[in-house]
């Protein structure tokens, strides 16, 4: 059966998403997974490009963008782009796209912002619909 996961965060940053995915990917990518992130747009795929260039002087999350054409364990598109994989859909788009239900697993990291958690609880439903296991991670009681 397919799962999806949703880590709440307390915080009411976008920002908040950002900081958090980078732990996330790291144990991710530690299980050998390959990760696929939704972009909402071009500018932001790039944006999350150069923030994981730039997480920490001494760590590296190797990752590319789809468009590029570099398969790498972690792949990061917008639009129509897809990559070569069905394991792990990260959405940082607000809706979810079509094709994510056919990955084995679906993330979602919530904020506490009125437009994202509109979003987020959309999805929840759609995926309930699709049939996955769903996994909330609560962490506002954990940070």
């Amino acid at each position: 059966m397919s799962r999806s996961d949703f880590y709440v965060l307390p915080s009411p940053a976008p920002e908040a998403r950002m900081n958090f995915l980078y732990k996330l990917l790291e144990k991710i990518l530690k299980l050998g997974r390959r990760v696929y992130i939704k972009a909402e747009s071009e500018e932001q795929a790039r944006m999350l490009d150069t923030r994981l260039w730039d997480y920490q002087d001494q760590a590296f999350i190797p990752h590319s963008l789809v468009a590029e054409g570099l398969a790498s364990p972690l792949e990061i598109g917008y639009g129509d782009a897809k990559p070569d994989h069905c394991d792990v859909y990260l959405n940082f788009a607000l809706d979810i796209a079509d094709e994510a239900l056919k990955f084995d697993r679906i993330i979602e990291i919530v904020v506490q912002e009125p437009r994202i958690l509109e979003s987020t609880r959309n999805n929840y439903r759609r995926y309930k619909q699709a049939g996955y296991d769903i996994h909330m991670n609560d962490m506002r009681r954990k940070i």
